[in-house]
């Protein structure tokens, strides 16, 4: 694949379809005679950046696989690129929850099918219910059955499962386990309509803790499997006292499977649930593994082991406990998943779940349970031996800026893996997700000709053995899941501030790169000065008080130093907003949730002083022209510098809302321009949508046609005299779109379409100082995408 620079044109074989502005009225088409433009949408290369709870093989076609994420949609895999093709970027902002898929299943008997159980929340965060989205062309067209209640993509227990399964007996018949109480249902036509099995007698009980919303609700009915030996048909319930049920009738009745109880329920006087299962059709097993919780977070409980990896023979109902007697942490903290291998199927693996320190295990037994090998053990202390070597050259932030202290490697084999699966067709393929990636290799059966990893001799004495390593390498290109929060466009380079893995410079595009080495557990904002743009800032929660939350770079994001802390500024989180005038000389920082009031720097972070006449909590801008001014917005009230940001002043202006404004910039080459996107306040009589001010703040002019806005950013202009070309995640006659002007604002067009709409994408936006036309904008889970006009 060509790869694409900043500089590079865009070509019409893109991997993304071109897009049209649609059908607009007059004032969004004729932007200035230049409306209608076609666009091509890519991603900026992460490759990963949040948890893959799921991934699913289909069992009859080779090469046909599905991952699932918490926040950022689903993804199909391309076997001749090795790569990951998003499949929900339809989901527009009115059913943004649609982006959390909980579950999906891949039809046996008919391949093109494909299912999707969606909904982030099924707590009031998200204010739709659920749905199953079913598709018969793998993802490219999908179809919504909506459901009378709420799912939980990003809810605890989002790696249980999976919840939706077709039955390969009928493949019209496709089950859905739900939480919240809401039972076990059932389509029998493909996952159009769905129905409750009112036969089916258990809810589910199970509630991480009922004094806390996130973790009060009922992990409910869990997962499907069908014994095709038999015709059975299993499902996993969250509760310990009745855990699994079967239907040997084609789902009509339904019983509980006897020992299951004292199986699955209880493991060292802890109350435990079967959070997945496998099926061995061969040799008539059913594989489950439990943890006390339902995850992804938690490891082991206060004392005593997790969980347990139980055998049921489905033909004589015999259960066995088949459970690793070795860890070499102690104790297993808990099972996340579990495989079959189908080609050999005495062979399965499973794994744990939230081994923290130092890594992840990976258990593997050739005979059915009986015994099991580990990824990595010890011999004497804590000298780690391992089967494999981790190459994370698709995704070199995935060693955290960190260095291997043994026994405890910078890249882990991951954490919170749930998504386990042994390709079907191929007994060297495995992958596993993470909460961050997706490990894989084509060569795991070279495990079983290693042999043990330790040895002992003499006077018991652990021993290393030699064995040959094969490679684990990231199967996660393609996968874009990050949450963005803000980016700065320098002209060749792309600053990103980004949830969970701090943020990125990207000089190329297409090119994964290391994550800015600030300690940032969350980039929360990102700044460049105008006229000496190798003057980049950025600020990032952090966890405790090592290191200041502000970072600088002097050489346009090549390296980075961290400011000085400021006192009374908690370490954890707070990374608020941060600002550098146009010249570069003075840093403003606005610690976020804390009662700092905002501080100035005029040596690149190595003293603070505390800035006059601004609130805590007041969001900064810096004028992109005139050095010495600067602009502050808080509670409706709009204030400006002209001394770089010592001391701010009210503007005296009126008509802002006082607590919706969602962003505001200034406009570069236009001093005192500044534009301002908003909610509007109904309270107050102030509609919503975008201000703009000539005058430094001091008078604003709303942009009527705009409802509501979330976002403003500002590119190269249309013509060598032009004012730069205007960007905004916005809403006009109720469609929520990324809307473009090129003529100051008196003319708007939608430059996106219902087929790329991201969910939601109203953090951040930008355009390119160098390239006209091109746009870049944050999601919430799909990345940093971006925009060029079509050749």
């Amino acid at each position: 694949m060509r790869r694409r620079t900043f500089t590079a044109s865009v070509g019409a074989a893109a991997a993304a379809a071109a897009v049209t502005a649609g059908t607009l009225p007059a004032w969004a088409r004729e932007e200035g005679g230049r409306g209608g433009d076609a666009y091509v949408w890519r991603n900026a290369a992460v490759n990963g950046g949040g948890f893959v709870p799921g991934i699913v093989f289909n069992e009859t076609e080779p090469g046909l696989i599905y991952a699932r994420t918490d926040i950022g949609g689903c993804y199909r895999w391309q076997e001749d690129s090795r790569t990951w093709t998003p499949l929900l970027d339809w989901v527009g902002r009115d059913k943004w929850g649609w982006s959390g898929v909980v579950s999906m299943a891949t039809d046996p008997v008919e391949p093109d099918r494909v299912y999707a159980a969606v909904g982030t929340y099924t707590i009031d965060w998200d204010p739709n219910n659920g749905a199953v989205l079913y598709s018969d062309d793998r993802g490219d067209t999908w179809g919504a059955a909506e459901l009378p209640f709420k799912q939980g993509g990003n809810m605890p227990g989002r790696g249980m499962g999976e919840r939706l399964a077709v039955n390969p007996a009928d493949n019209a018949q496709v089950y859905l386990g739900t939480p919240s109480g809401n039972g076990l249902w059932r389509s029998v036509d493909h996952g159009r309509t769905w129905a409750k099995v009112e036969s089916f007698p258990n809810p589910g009980n199970f509630v991480v803790d009922p004094s806390n919303p996130t973790l009060a609700d009922n992990q409910g009915v869990i997962w499907i499997d069908f014994d095709q030996i038999g015709g059975k048909i299993y499902v996993g319930v969250a509760d310990p006292a009745d855990p699994l049920y079967v239907s040997e009738d084609g789902g009509a009745t339904w019983q509980a499977v006897p020992g299951a109880a004292e199986a699955l329920g209880s493991a060292d006087g802890n109350r435990t649930i079967p959070k997945q299962s496998a099926v061995d059709n061969t040799n008539g097993y059913l594989y489950v593994v439990t943890g006390y919780d339902p995850g992804p977070y938690n490891g082991a409980p206060a004392s005593g082991d997790g969980g347990r990896i139980m055998r049921l023979a489905t033909q004589t109902g015999e259960w066995t406990d088949i459970t690793p007697a070795y860890n070499p942490r102690g104790v297993i903290p808990g099972f996340g998943g579990i495989t079959v291998d189908r080609q050999n199927p005495g062979t399965l693996m499973a794994s744990t779940c939230n081994n923290w320190w130092p890594d992840e295990i990976l258990f593997r037994s050739v005979d059915s349970g009986a015994t099991w090998s580990l990824s990595w053990d010890y011999a004497e202390g804590q000298d780690r031996h391992d089967r494999f070597a981790m190459d994370s050259s698709g995704s070199p932030w995935l060693s955290w800026n960190g260095e291997d202290q043994l026994p405890q490697y910078a890249v882990k084999h991951g954490w919170m893996i749930e998504a386990l699966a042994i390709d079907p067709h191929d007994s060297d393929r495995i992958m596993w997700g993470t909460g961050a990636t997706i490990w894989g290799t084509e060569s795991l059966t070279q495990w079983d000709a290693q042999g043990d990893l330790i040895g002992e001799v003499e006077a018991g004495q652990r021993v290393p053995l030699p064995v040959e390593q094969f490679t684990v390498g990231v199967r996660a290109e393609g996968i874009e899941e990050t949450a963005v929060l803000d980016l700065a466009a320098l002209g060749g380079t792309l600053v990103s501030a980004v949830g969970d893995v701090g943020g990125f410079v990207h000089t190329d595009l297409d090119r994964a790169v290391p994550m800015i080495d600030t300690g940032w557990s969350t980039g929360t904002s990102v700044d460049f000065a105008q006229a000496n743009p190798d003057i980049v800032v950025g600020t990032g929660n952090v966890h405790g008080n090592e290191k200041g939350h502000v970072g600088v770079s002097t050489d346009r994001g090549k390296t980075w130093r961290n400011a000085a802390p400021v006192e009374g500024v908690p370490g954890d989180g707070h990374g608020g907003t941060v600002a550098v005038t146009a010249d570069g000389s003075r840093i403003l920082w606005t610690p976020g949730d804390s009662e700092v009031t905002p501080v100035y720097s005029t040596d690149l972070g190595e003293t603070w002083n505390p800035v006059q006449g601004l609130p805590a909590g007041a969001k900064i801008r810096s004028d992109r022209v005139r050095a010495s001014v600067l602009y502050a917005f808080s509670g409706g009230v709009f204030y400006r510098s002209t001394d770089g940001g010592a001391t701010f002043a009210d503007t005296g202006a009126t008509g802002l809302p006082t607590g919706a404004v969602e962003d505001f910039r200034a406009v570069p080459g236009h001093k005192s321009h500044v534009w301002l996107a908003g909610r509007g306040d109904e309270k107050e009589g102030i509609g919503g949508g975008m201000w703009r001010s000539k005058d430094g703040g001091a008078t604003w002019k709303r942009i009527a046609v705009f409802e509501t806005a979330e976002s403003v950013g500002f590119g190269k202009a249309a013509r060598r005299s032009g004012y730069p070309a205007i960007y905004t995640s916005a809403e006009i006659d109720g469609k929520a779109a990324i809307y473009r002007s090129t003529d100051g604002g008196s003319h708007w067009s939608r430059i996106n379409d219902d087929d790329h709409q991201w969910a939601w994408s109203g953090s951040a936006i930008t355009g390119d100082p160098e390239i006209y036309g091109r746009v870049y904008l944050t999601t919430n889970g799909r990345g940093i995408v971006y925009g060029d006009i079509a050749d």
